[in-house]
């Protein structure tokens, strides 16, 4: 019966497959070969976009802790940080990291009698890892995304009403419990507006990882474009993908933030 079941499901999907090929037999731009392009590139553009808000976000949450220290020497690093990679265009953060790992030359140091040599990154193991594309452009999307994210939470963190701390220090709650029950929990719901615009600029950015030869969406209509000669077509049908997308993400956190507010409605 398993066996049947598992022949009628194969034919189902040949059927499938073959009407597919049908309706593209007489299409010479969208085939069954240039759809597949699109779709490596929409699984290398979700991959990075993915990847990349989830590392940044990992080191924004401690990142904006500290950009709230009252020492200087601590929140002062963090401010750099977030000033220089706000304050520049992704796409030559991008170039800088993809080119300069590349024209990065070791150098000696002297040390009196000896020196240490200190070696390119061609000449160790991490090379193995950036001369793929795919790696610069995520370091340099998560430098990015990171420094923006820290503002947004540093921001929300700051917000927080001090009748919410006061209420955890008459609880006796030390500073980092207080930060992980109230201040952070509290800060997540107010930043998630501002953090679900993050998310879906950083979808529309990664468009510009096509420049350093990373098939995305925008390389694969590239791609056709130049093949067929095509471009409305091409980027046309790029942008109904990054619609839809976009349509995903809003829909996702219009979710969550309605459970966050019938979370916080008081108990009748």
């Amino acid at each position: 019966m398993e066996q049947l079941n598992d022949a009628g499901s194969s034919g189902v999907i040949a059927q499938l497959g073959q009407l597919l090929e049908d309706a593209l037999s007489d299409n010479y731009i969208f085939t069954a070969t240039t759809l597949w392009h699109y779709w490596e590139g929409l699984v290398t553009t979700v991959q990075l976009v993915c990847l990349a808000l989830l590392i940044g976000l990992i080191l924004a949450v401690p990142l904006a802790i500290l950009r709230g220290s009252r020492r200087r020497w601590v929140k002062m690093p963090v401010y750099l940080y977030t000033y220089v990679f706000r304050g520049t265009p992704l796409l030559i953060q991008l170039y800088l990291i993809y080119y300069g790992v590349v024209f990065f030359d070791g150098f000696d140091i002297s040390l009196g009698v000896t020196s240490v040599h200190v070696p390119s990154i061609q000449e160790t193991w991490l090379w193995d890892y950036f001369r793929d594309p795919f790696v610069p452009a995520l370091l340099a999307f998560v430098l990015n995304t990171a420094a923006y994210t820290t503002e947004i939470f540093h921001g929300a963190i700051q917000s927080t009403p001090k009748g919410e701390m006061e209420a955890a220090r008459a609880y006796g709650m030390s500073r980092g419990k207080m930060m992980r029950r109230i201040i952070l929990p509290s800060a997540f719901r107010r930043a998630l507006p501002a953090y679900g615009n993050e998310v879906i600029f950083m979808l529309h950015a990664s468009a510009i990882c096509s420049v350093v030869t990373l098939l995305d969406l925008t390389g694969a209509a590239r791609d056709i474009y130049a093949r067929f000669y095509a471009p409305f077509e091409a980027f046309l049908f790029v942008a109904a993908i990054y619609l839809c997308l976009t349509f995903t993400i809003i829909a996702i956190f219009r979710q969550l933030e309605k459970r966050l507010l019938a979370h916080l409605k008081p108990l009748s």
